[in-house]
């Protein structure tokens, strides 16, 4: 692994969109299951296993970042319901991201969420409105512009708030 090298930027960039059956009245467990492991509890593990090569680069550069992809989907005030499993997956990662920038700040290690927007990948298909280009851009913009200022925050690629 990395041994003690120092991270001065972790980006968590995983998630699946989840089983085919997943609405309220009619989900897949198993799926949805898996969907929770990927979506919410690996980026959560990726920070804690990271976090001591976070905090060498907090030392060395007097703050470290992670900077962890969500969704808009994930919104508590967004109320559709399809694609629930991981629109749930995606609430809980960000009060998880929430709660390690509360718990992070007094290290100077600052956390982010970003949306992407609805980019062109394979889970966006086609049809979507955001170049992968673009996304990757704004993604790379809003970590690298993440401070102590803005730790907890909850922004879209192109920087505009996301409420949570």
């Amino acid at each position: 692994m990395l041994g003690d090298r120092p991270v001065d930027l972790l980006v968590n960039n995983a998630g699946i969109i989840g089983p085919e059956r997943q609405s309220t009245l009619d989900m897949d467990f198993d799926g949805f299951r898996h969907a929770l492991e990927v979506n919410t509890l690996a980026p959560l593990h990726v920070v804690q296993t990271f976090l001591p090569n976070l905090r060498a680069a907090r030392d060395r550069a007097g703050i470290a970042r992670s900077v962890t992809i969500s969704s808009q989907m994930g919104r508590m005030n967004y109320a559709k319901s399809d694609r629930i499993a991981y629109r749930a997956s995606k609430t809980a990662v960000n009060k998880l991201m929430q709660g390690l920038a509360t718990d992070l700040a007094a290290e100077s290690i600052a956390v982010r969420v970003v949306d992407p927007g609805w980019a062109r990948t394979e889970m966006g298909g086609p049809d979507a409105t955001v170049k992968v280009e673009d996304a990757a851009a704004g993604i790379h913009a809003r970590a690298w512009e993440t401070d102590m200022d803005l730790t907890g925050t909850f922004v879209d690629y192109l920087g505009a708030e996301v409420s949570w």
